[in-house]
């Protein structure tokens, strides 16, 4: 009819929203220490290596002052330089000692304890088997708390057959903190089948977060077509999920760091779509994604909670104190 608009019904989509996702303490911890840093010490601040793994944090710090360098030796005479999140090995505070640097060590306290576990158990002998990724920053800097050679690293259940130990009575184990749950237990089981003396953490080393993000994709994966963990390319927890959401049932997955890298067009034709966020990634993107899905679908928003999350971390004190 003449002067009249044909409005276009958009198809209907269920997001199935997890909860807890995103940040989780260490990584907001880690921003504010960046954040603060700049506020004491005026930009620039540098900081070595990605304070997260997140490209879009990484971007935000950038325009606000911060300098990411790879080495300490790229850092200026005098100028304050930031450790990440993941962890350094021993060799880089002692450095940054010797040269009378000023620095910040934003690793995530729950990083630290594995540290600390590790450097325990080499005090009474124990060889240190760790489970984690080959060249991941955390477990550079884990293995890097003990002199090379005392911490063997394991993968799989097929490195687990692998390994030469000096003592098979005298070995623990600890683990890099954003692993898959499920695969870590099959990996700790043949640990303790080859091993049966070995020696576990007191506390389970894969955080809370990792833990919880995991456990709201299992709830969301079997409900889903689609799921979509936003997260950078190089987030080990980011990758876990996505991984984590195969193996639950979801008919695909998928990581991307934005709401302009997902794949739209591939995906139409699907009525569910699960959505949640890596460990550092801010909740900002998430929204994102879900108002770029409501301009294409008639969006029917469900959130799963499946725990709750009010840990915090205290900043170190030479950020805390006055002046």
């Amino acid at each position: 009819m003449t002067g009249e608009t044909v409005q276009e019904t958009k198809p209907p989509l269920t997001i199935l929203l997890a909860s807890p996702r995103g940040f989780c303490a260490g990584v907001d911890r880690a921003i504010e220490i960046v954040e603060k840093s700049l506020e004491k010490f005026g930009a620039p601040v540098y900081v070595r290596h990605e304070i997260v793994h997140n490209k879009h944090v990484l971007e935000d710090l950038r325009a606000k002052g911060a300098v990411f360098v790879k080495e300490l030796d790229e850092v200026p005479q005098g100028a304050p330089v930031i450790f990440s999140a993941h962890g350094v090995p021993k060799r880089v505070p002692e450095e940054a000692q010797r040269r009378e640097m000023i620095y910040v060590d934003a690793t995530c306290p729950l990083v630290s304890k594995v540290h600390r576990e590790a450097e325990m158990h080499a005090k009474t002998g124990h060889q240190i088997i760790l489970i984690g990724h080959a060249g991941h920053p955390e477990v550079i800097g884990t293995m890097g708390q003990l002199p090379e050679g005392r911490v063997l690293l394991v993968e799989s259940v097929e490195d687990v057959e692998k390994i030469e130990v000096a003592d098979p009575e005298k070995i623990a184990y600890v683990t890099q903190t954003t692993l898959s749950v499920d695969d870590t237990q099959e990996i700790v089981a043949a640990l303790m089948k080859r091993f049966p003396a070995v020696t576990a953490p007191r506390k389970e080393d894969i955080c809370y977060a990792t833990t919880n993000r995991q456990l709201a994709v299992k709830d969301i994966a079997p409900r889903a077509d689609v799921v979509v963990v936003i997260g950078s390319k190089n987030s080990s927890n980011s990758n876990r999920l996505v991984e984590v959401a195969k193996a639950y049932g979801a008919k695909r997955a998928l990581l991307a760091d934005a709401a302009e890298d997902i794949p739209w067009d591939a995906l139409s034709g699907i009525s569910t779509l699960g959505l949640t966020a890596g460990a550092s990634a801010p909740e900002i993107l998430v929204q994102r994604v879900i108002e770029e899905a409501r301009a294409r679908y008639a969006v029917t928003l469900q959130t799963t909670t499946v725990a709750k999350e009010t840990l915090t971390f205290k900043i170190p004190r030479i950020l805390s104190a006055a002046g």
